[in-house]
């Protein structure tokens, strides 16, 4: 695992995918969504960092998850703020835009259109029912499997082509 907590040095970005872990049953409102009743249990987040910033999403969302940041703007952080999740690691596809391609491929997700309120997808949230090691392997399995789909020369989704397209695992916390 690399990484030293600091994600906004990659330029462009990409896609990655946040695997939390929830360690006590919680009942969450998510905004328009409302009231979702999780399991304890291993979750896995998949989102998109290509617009300013790039990977500096992933330290907000982890400053979300520690309770040093209260702003509730997205659906994953009405999870990540709840005291029971820590985000225990982060699976990166640098340079690639295939946000609907991972979450396609990871476990149905426990609530039908969490994070995917831009996109087609029934849900960009998983469970998993695996070991967190387990779990993480299938969600770089699932980035590695989408960026090879696309070429593995860092096109995106939507046909554009960029270089030094990888897949990486980061710290979580």
């Amino acid at each position: 695992m690399s990484g030293d907590g600091i994600d906004g040095g990659d330029p462009g970005g990409g896609t990655y995918t946040l695997l939390v872990e929830l360690a006590a049953p919680a009942a969450i409102a998510v905004g328009a969504l409302g009231e979702q009743r999780l399991d304890a249990g291993v979750y896995a987040y998949t989102g998109s960092a290509l617009g300013p910033g790039g990977f500096s999403r992933v330290d907000r969302h982890r400053r979300t998850a520690r309770g040093e940041h209260g702003v509730r703007h997205w659906h994953v952080d009405h999870l990540l703020g709840h005291p029971a999740t820590r985000i225990d690691r982060v699976v990166r596809s640098v340079g690639a835009d295939v946000e609907c391609a991972v979450a396609a491929r990871l476990p149905a997700g426990p609530v039908d259109g969490f994070g995917a309120s831009d996109c087609g997808c029934p849900s960009h949230l998983a469970a998993g029912a695996d070991s967190l090691d387990a779990f993480a392997a299938r969600i770089r399995d699932a980035h590695e499997a989408s960026v090879a789909a696309l070429g593995g020369d860092g096109a995106t989704e939507r046909g554009a082509s960029e270089s030094g397209t990888r897949v990486d695992v980061v710290a979580g916390e």
